[in-house]
């Protein structure tokens, strides 16, 4: 008994100890901070007026052993098994926890299933085909509007290009749902909201679109329109939107190397005085953030959030910045969710400049194939 209560002493000063370290990590602004374990991918933070943080992202269902048994699953789809020969570890629900504080994360549960869908009533013989384990709901984001919870996400099963717009019927997260974007959000892949300042809201999506929505968000009010920066593609998905200063700020992803799961998966940005462009040149913002979501904390200081993506276990970031990751994807951040501070500034002749604080993040490696300035 003794011994026991030793070892769980022990464990519980640990505990404090790391807790501790990473308050003063996240008052000083200068450091990676790794929140919170669990496989997920694409995790996304909104602060609600409320004070709290609310976190999300692409996740197993919580009963899914490989949650244990596989920590760096990395497929995503049903194919996972013919390319990786492991089942897909991606489940067909939104999970949803909260924090004041970032660091202490109250579960909330899964508010909204696939089977709840506006495919799954449009088009119920193919949830009906396709066994729910192999369902997949991809990075989902919830916004709080007008005192009502908005989602988006996008899928490839049961349902090929199966992306929801949903909003909850009252305050209650967990629905039930309208879907009044309909069959406008079919091939939205990876899709992204964002509220100009005259309150008019834009929803992006692939590589990259955008277009204004009707009010209630009852549909497209006007033609998609291409934003990408003037020198070449911001990516290949993750695309998102920001307003900082007078600029409007896209974000988007891409590995290193331009290639697939070669390199490492990072978080680029360009910069355009309108909503629509032109848009200037891409720029780095940070290694391993590819994906992120850059937002502002209660004091108005900006992180990414970043997890792990790669084919091979983390990598020790001693030495990091050196390494060439170009044989195949790599990655220095641990499983689960890790946030990121950024140094975000509006230069005097108006133009933005953000890049990653932590030395690991902060610079281009040597596996990088654009050039930067």
């Amino acid at each position: 008994m003794k011994i026991t209560l030793t070892l769980l002493s022990v464990l519980l000063v640990c505990n404090s100890f790391g807790q501790n370290s990473k308050k003063e990590s996240f008052a000083r602004h200068n450091r990676a901070i790794h929140l919170k374990d669990g496989w997920i991918r694409d995790p996304f933070i909104y602060l609600d007026d409320d004070g709290y943080y609310y976190l999300t992202g692409t996740t197993p269902l919580p009963e899914n052993p490989q949650n244990k048994t596989e920590p760096y699953n990395i497929g995503l789809d049903s194919q996972n098994m013919e390319i990786y020969g492991t089942p897909s570890i991606v489940g067909h629900k939104i999970r949803v926890w909260r924090s004041r504080d970032l660091f202490d994360w109250e579960y909330l549960g899964e508010p909204f299933d696939l089977g709840d869908g506006y495919w799954a009533q449009k088009n119920p013989e193919k949830f009906q085909e396709v066994p729910a384990e192999r369902w997949r709901l991809w990075a989902p984001e919830i916004y709080h509007i007008n005192g009502k919870w908005v989602f988006v996400h996008t899928s490839p099963d049961p349902v090929q290009g199966g992306a929801n717009l949903g909003i909850s019927s009252g305050g209650n997260m967990a629905g039930p749902f309208t879907f009044p974007m309909g069959d406008a959000m079919r091939r939205k892949h990876d899709p992204s909201l964002f509220e100009d300042s005259d309150g008019t809201w834009y929803l992006l999506w692939g590589n990259t679109s955008i277009a204004p929505i009707k009010p209630g968000f009852t549909g497209l009010a006007a033609a998609p329109m291409r934003i990408d920066p003037s020198n070449r593609l911001i990516g290949h998905e993750g695309a998102t939107l920001r307003k900082i200063g007078a600029k409007y700020v896209h974000f988007g992803t891409a590995w290193s190397t331009d290639q697939g799961r070669k390199g490492s998966y990072n978080l680029y940005y360009c910069t355009a005085d309108n909503i629509t462009g032109p848009y200037g040149p891409r720029k780095f913002v940070g290694r391993f953030l590819g994906h992120g979501t850059p937002f502002q904390d209660k004091q108005g200081r900006w992180w990414c959030t970043a997890f792990y993506n790669g084919n091979v276990p983390p990598l020790d970031r001693e030495g990091i910045q050196e390494r060439d990751l170009s044989e195949t994807a790599q990655t220095i951040n641990e499983q689960g969710t890790t946030i990121v501070p950024l140094e975000v500034k509006v230069l005097d002749d108006g133009e933005i400049y953000i890049r990653a604080k932590d030395p690991a993040y902060a610079n281009p490696g040597p596996d990088e194939i654009q050039q930067f300035e």
